[in-house]
Formats: structure tokens, sequence, C-alpha cells
């Protein structure tokens, strides 16, 4: 399958809602299902369907830039020694992954059949690999201001809480109940619906009611799969503010 052939294939509602969420429309499409492309998924397509190894290793470069700025402008004062330690920490795999998982890219990852078989979408490295890409196509598409500004809106946060890697950063249940409550909307209901594989290396598929409203996540745990579900219908929530619908269920 070509590169057009498969743009055309694409259904791009699911492009479109990462779009949102990083807050950039991306001009030259191509980039993004490139950006998202796991290499099972382009060897799976032949032809010259290109994976997104090329752009990771963009990305880390981009991304090693951004954090060396951010961290001389913030800690002028730091030793080299600690600065590279700090760099290191926020530009790893642990951290990349986790905030690849907050931002849900794991949905949006083109996988062949075999990695979707085995939860390639929960895996860290390939979770770490595919926003180092996506940061390089922001900024292939968007120039570097635009990478830069994804870039720190995800890893500045984090410097308050280096000695800490593994707190999260963001409890979407958390945002979902604020944002119910302020609206005077049920409260959201949580299910586990489905669980696959063996018992020790189990998927969880919980749904997530809010009124009329559903949606579903999955997870390694329950409680990922829980903020995973929560960050879905915050999205269809926020997407339907956005329309001029409010909080109106359907």
């Amino acid at each position: 399958m070509s590169t057009a052939e498969l743009l055309a294939s694409i259904d791009w509602t699911n492009e479109t809602t990462l779009e949102r969420r990083i807050d950039h429309t991306f001009e030259d499409r191509d980039l993004l299902v490139r950006a998202l492309s796991h290499r099972s998924y382009a060897n799976e397509r032949g032809g010259d369907a290109a994976d997104n190894e090329v752009l990771e290793f963009l990305g880390d470069a981009a991304l090693g830039l951004v954090v060396s700025d951010l961290l001389c402008a913030r800690h002028p004062d730091m030793s080299e020694g600690d600065m590279s330690k700090l760099k290191s920490y926020l530009v790893s795999a642990e951290t990349l992954g986790r905030l690849a998982d907050e931002l849900g890219l794991g949905d949006f990852i083109l996988l062949g059949k075999g990695e979707e078989k085995t939860a390639g979408r929960e895996k860290n490295s390939i979770l770490a690999n595919a926003l180092e890409a996506l940061i390089a196509a922001l900024y292939l598409d968007g120039g570097l201001e635009q990478a830069s500004r994804f870039v720190l809106g995800r890893v500045e946060p984090l410097l308050g809480t280096a000695i800490a890697p593994a707190q999260p950063t963001h409890d979407f249940k958390s945002t979902l109940q604020e944002a119910v409550q302020a609206f005077g909307r049920p409260l959201p209901r949580y299910e586990v619906v489905a669980e696959d594989g063996p018992d020790h290396d189990k998927i969880f598929h919980v749904e997530v009611t809010v009124g009329r409203d559903r949606a579903r996540g999955k997870g390694r745990t329950k409680k990922r799969a829980e903020q995973r579900a929560a960050r879905q219908i915050l999205d269809t929530l926020g997407s339907r503010n956005t329309e001029g619908e409010g909080a109106a269920t359907e």
C-alpha cells in the first residue's frame, strides 16, 4: 500500500482527536500518519509505507535541545553534572512513556497484528518512541516553536517533581469528577466490562458512564484503564462544549 493509498484509507476522526489534544492541526497529514506508524504496521503494508523510526531520531534531537534550553534558563547556577542528570530523567524512556500514556497516545499508534495481540499500545518503549516521532512531526510541520511549545507544556511541570519521578502528572478521574459536579451532572460510574489475556498479563477494559455519555479505556491495571476512560469522556464532553452544545446529553 502506497502512502497516498494509506492516507485515503484512514478515518481521520481519530487523528483529529489527537490533534485537538496536542493543539495543532497538521498541514501535512502524511507526517502525522508516519509519526504514528510503528515498524510492525509499515512492514505489514509493504511497498513504500514508512515507519516512524527516522522521525523518532529527529524527535530525540529536538527534545534534547528544548529540554537543555529549558534547564539553562531555569537553573543557570546548576552544575553541568546535575543538569545532565536532570535532563537524563526528563528525556528518559520511562518519563516519555508516562507522558505518552497521559496523552493517551497509545490509542492512536498504528500497529501490526502481532504487536496488537501482545498489547503493544501498553509497551513503554513503543509509547516513548511514538512521542519522540510526534515531536519531530510537530517540528517539521509547524517549526521549532510549535515543537517547543508541545514539549514544554509536558516537561516543564515535571521539574518540580523530578525528585519523585513515579508521581503521576495528571489525574483524569479527579478532573472528570470536578467537571461533572461543576455542571450538576451525575457522578461518573466505572465498570470493568471485559478482561483479556492470562492472569499474569491481563488487559482490563473499563467503561465510564456520565448520564447518557459513555467511554471506554483499557490498561494493564484497572486504575490505568479507568484513567484512560476518563480521558476519553473528557474529550467527548469538551468537544461538545466547543461546538456550542454545552453539557447537553445526546
